[in-house]
C-alpha cells in the first residue's frame, strides 16, 4: 500500500509538470497530446509495468512527435535556399493539425506529412488498397487529403500532398497511391527540391505570408 501511495504522489507531480505549454514546433501538438494521455493512473500503471490503452495512445503519439522532428531536422536545411519551411499548424477550423507545409522559391506549394510506422512491416499496395503488411491502412491518408484541399482553398493554389514514410519500408523503394506519393523519410529533402522546381506564376512570398497568417502553430491556437 505504501508504495502505490509513493506511486501516485509521483505521478500527481509529473501530471502537474506535464501541463506546461508547449513550445511550438515540429512535433509539439503530437508530444503535447501524449502528455495529456499520460494522466496519473497511467503513469501508476506504467510503473507497474500495467499495460493501458491510453499509455498505448500516448506512446503512438510519442512516435509520432520523434518521426516529425525528424523530418523538420531533414527538410529545415531547404529554407537556406530560400524555402520557406512551416511545421506543425492548426487549419481554419476544427481540431486537425499540419505536420509540415513548405513552399519552393518558385511558388509550388508542398504538404509534407510524416507517418511513423513499424519498421517491421513494408507498404504496399493489394487489389487497389493500401496496406501496411496485412492491416489496410488505406483510410489513413483521408487526413491527408482533406488538409491538402484546405490549405490550397485558403492559399487559392494547388497544394502537392507528400507522405514522409519514417520507419516502414516502401515496396519499390517508394510508391504513388490514389495520386498521394509516398516516399522514405531520408529522401524526403531530394524529392521536395525535384517537385519545387517547377516553375509557376505563383508568388512565394506572398504565399509565405498568406500561410503564416491564415496557419498559427497548432499549440498556440489551441492552449
Amino acid at each position: 500500500m505504501t508504495t502505490l501511495i509513493v506511486l501516485a504522489v509521483i505521478a500527481a507531480w509529473l501530471y502537474r509538470h506535464r501541463t506546461k505549454k508547449p513550445t511550438p514546433g515540429a512535433g509539439a501538438s503530437a508530444e503535447a497530446r501524449a502528455r495529456q494521455l499520460r494522466t496519473p493512473a497511467v503513469r501508476v500503471a506504467e510503473a507497474l509495468n500495467i499495460p493501458t490503452q491510453r499509455g498505448k495512445e500516448a506512446a503512438r503519439y510519442k512516435a509520432g512527435a520523434e518521426g516529425e522532428r525528424r523530418t523538420a531536422a531533414r527538410i529545415d536545411p531547404l529554407r537556406r535556399e530560400g524555402w520557406t519551411i512551416l511545421h506543425d499548424l492548426a487549419l481554419l477550423t476544427g481540431k486537425a493539425n499540419v505536420d509540415h507545409l513548405a513552399i519552393s522559391p518558385t511558388g509550388v506549394v508542398i504538404m509534407p506529412d510524416t507517418k511513423r510506422w513499424s519498421a517491421r512491416f513494408e507498404i504496399r499496395t493489394i487489389g487497389g488498397r493500401l496496406f501496411h503488411g496485412d492491416v489496410d491502412v488505406t483510410n489513413r491518408l483521408n487526413g491527408v487529403r482533406h488538409e491538402t484541399r484546405t490549405i490550397a482553398k485558403a492559399l487559392g493554389v494547388p497544394v502537392i500532398p507528400l507522405i514522409v514514410m519514417d520507419g516502414a519500408p516502401i515496396e519499390g523503394g517508394e510508391l504513388t497511391y490514389d495520386g498521394i506519393r509516398i516516399v522514405p523519410a531520408e529522401r524526403a529533402p531530394a524529392v521536395l527540391r525535384s517537385i519545387g522546381a517547377a516553375r509557376t506564376r505563383h508568388d512565394a512570398q506572398a504565399l509565405a505570408e498568406l500561410a503564416t497568417s491564415h496557419f498559427p502553430p497548432y499549440t498556440r491556437k489551441h492552449r
